[in-house]
């Protein structure tokens, strides 16, 4: 058996191999509501083979989310429609997860292929963006946020921990905090995006406030025996390099509060950061994160290739890979890894209908 293919247990969950599907936004809900689309795209991606299916950034509220297009959990109804996807990622024999976000400065945008610029302020769609302080992001969204005041803070932490309630609700055994890719959290954590000179600025407890409060408020209402992530962007390529060095300490704080695994990522708070883009490339790092804070972690960014996503769980980079574009070429990447991997039966990892065909084809 590859490493790739062995089981991974977190709490009362497990996963039957190390390789998870990324959350990765569809942009095709409408007032937050999934809907067909959603479910063939999940059920899909769980049909072939992935140990986790996590759902897209899924707002907590309606100014959370990037585009008028995203997803959202801040009604029962949202809930709902999010239960049949969850039901046919389990009957695929994947664990259902979702990650949970709020979009911060970055919000009011246009989808990627209508532009993936901030929506004009006078357009009947668009809303005011929210940030720890009024500083835009530049580049493509040079809208200027609102500075959150500490009811506006409270507000949002307060609506993360009602969707992570129904989250669970909706069926998912799984859930991942957004804080990561200069969205809110994460935009609190740094120095780019906040300048606040109140508890929550300036200097490093003061910038981890926002994010371990969070993480607390949503601690509280999730079930202790299943995981609860977090996306962390530990890393900015921005020239600042005790950004690491805190964010390990940060995720030892979130450890401490029950954190169960850290899924390493980018900061993406400035449009300036210069990424050295590459197969695997954010591994090494992780690998640190895993060793200093002493927690499972994952990663994803160019991972493809079935040998080097084996090496990556073997070796103790990571505990569990994130797949995203290449799962979008190839939903049924698992199957083709496995058989790389020589992996006996590796049909095995599909379900029956489409598994009993192929074993018996490659048997004639």
């Amino acid at each position: 058996m590859s490493s790739l293919f062995t089981p991974l247990t977190l709490k009362d969950t497990t996963l039957r191999n190390r390789i998870a599907v990324s959350p990765m936004c569809q942009y095709s809900a409408e007032d937050g509501v999934v809907n067909a689309w959603h479910h063939a795209h999940l059920a899909g991606l769980a049909r072939g083979g992935a140990g986790l299916v996590i759902a897209e950034a899924t707002a907590v509220s309606p100014e959370g989310r990037i585009t008028p297009g995203c997803a959202g959990l801040w009604t029962d109804d949202q809930a709902a429609a999010f239960a049949p996807a969850v039901r046919a990622i389990k009957a695929a024999g994947a664990v259902p997860g979702i990650q949970i976000a709020h979009a911060g400065r970055k919000a009011s945008a246009n989808r990627p292929w209508e532009g993936d610029d901030h929506l004009p302020a006078d357009d009947p769609r668009a809303w005011t963006p929210l940030g720890p302080s009024a500083i835009p992001y530049g580049a493509n969204l040079p809208r200027r946020p609102q500075a959150m005041t500490e009811d506006d803070i409270a507000k949002v932490q307060s609506d993360f921990a009602a969707t992570a309630e129904r989250a669970q609700q909706a069926g998912f055994e799984w859930l991942e905090l957004h804080f990561a890719h200069g969205y809110l959290a994460q935009s609190f954590f740094s120095p780019h995006a906040n300048r606040r000179n109140d508890d929550y600025g300036g200097s490093f407890e003061n910038r981890s406030r926002f994010l371990i409060e969070t993480f607390a408020a949503v601690r509280k209402v999730w079930p202790e025996n299943l995981p609860l992530t977090a996306r962390l962007g530990v890393i900015e390529f921005d020239g600042r390099e005790e950004t690491l060095e805190e964010s390990i300490e940060l995720v030892r704080r979130l450890s401490a509060l029950g954190l169960d695994l850290v899924d390493v990522s980018l900061g993406f708070n400035t449009p300036d950061a210069k990424i050295p883009w590459g197969p695997a490339f954010m591994a090494p790092i992780a690998e640190r994160v895993r060793r200093e804070a002493d927690i499972p972690t994952a990663t994803s960014w160019y991972i493809s290739d079935p040998e080097q996503a084996d090496a990556l769980i073997r070796d103790g980079q990571v505990d569990l890979v994130m797949l995203g574009r290449r799962l979008l070429e190839n939903p049924h990447w698992p199957y083709d890894a496995a058989r790389a991997l020589g992996v006996e039966k590796p049909a095995w990892t599909l379900p029956a209908p489409y598994a009993h065909w192929l074993d018996r084809y490659r048997a004639a």
